[in-house]
């Protein structure tokens, strides 16, 4: 498809969007509508600034919009799965919603997430689970969904790092649902452990952050995944690299998990390596 008819909106064209607040930063709108143009698709996807309070009008609205669905970005996750008409296993387990799909009068809440995370652990970082142990920083709804992940995945040992040990009630209750032990660490108490996988799950960068007061010992061996990715190379990325671990920002789990809506939305096969590029071209420009 050529840029003008990319840009080409009509009355037939089909919408989708983000939800969040604020929502101006997100890579999504370049992610999708690169997806749409490659796939020829007649599709629009928009930014949808939406302020605290204003949530349940939002989804309703988008029925009668017109749109096939919405991502749904912070601080809205768990909101919108209150409010949504069905929800999915993952959505459910959760309690918070990444993807909204409008079938007809029915408003669909998915969580994209979970798989996303898993396809990119096994794809783009090539790390295998099973029996491993795993280290996640945060406790959080991206926090939640990795332990899933890993929890389905076979992960056998799992940590979590939270200021407060009451945070962690969320992980420990989707993993240990799955047969998984989780161990909750101080942000202190993290210092001399060894784990094959680290994955920070949180806002911050770490590692001389609060959350990253101490982290474990890094290695070769280690694979670390940070799930911010601006900037693109984090504080613990850094010093991770620095240790001689493997690292990975958080854009290949944005495009997996956005890769996982597209699918939903329109049941075609999402073109991940145009999606990539368009977040990494997104990313760059900033």
């Amino acid at each position: 498809m050529t840029a003008s008819a990319e840009a080409r909106i009509g009355g037939a064209t089909r919408l989708a969007g983000v939800i969040g607040w604020p929502v101006e930063h997100s890579l999504s709108p370049a992610i999708h509508n690169a997806a749409f143009a490659d796939a020829g698709l007649d599709w629009a996807y928009v930014a949808l600034p939406v302020p605290p309070g204003r949530v349940r009008e939002a989804v309703v609205g988008l029925a009668a919009l017109g749109f096939a669905g919405a991502n749904v970005t912070m601080p809205h996750k768990t909101e919108v799965a209150d409010l949504v008409d069905r929800r999915s296993e993952d959505a459910e387990l959760l309690r918070a919603v990444n993807t909204i799909r409008v079938a007809g009068d029915v408003v669909e809440g998915h969580n994209t997430d979970v798989g996303g995370f898993d396809r990119f652990l096994r794809r783009d970082a090539g790390f295998e689970p099973a029996g491993r142990s795993a280290l996640v920083y945060g406790a959080g709804g991206a926090a939640r969904a990795c332990a899933l992940a890993l929890a389905r995945a076979g992960i056998a040992r799992l940590a979590v790092v939270v200021r407060e040990p009451g945070r962690a009630d969320g992980v420990r209750g989707v993993a240990t649902s799955l047969g998984v032990p989780v161990e909750v660490l101080s942000p202190d108490g993290a210092a001399g452990r060894r784990f094959d996988l680290v994955v920070n799950a949180t806002p911050v960068g770490g590692p001389h952050e609060p959350e990253h007061r101490s982290i474990p010992e890094l290695g070769s061996e280690v694979t670390v995944v940070d799930l911010r990715y601006d900037p693109p190379i984090t504080p613990l990325q850094h010093h991770a690299r620095e240790a001689g671990a493997t690292t990975f920002g958080g854009v290949g789990l944005l495009v997996e998990q956005a890769a996982l809506s597209f699918e939903l939305w329109t049941a075609a096969p999402a073109p991940l390596e145009v999606m990539s590029a368009a977040a990494l071209a997104a990313l760059a420009e900033r």
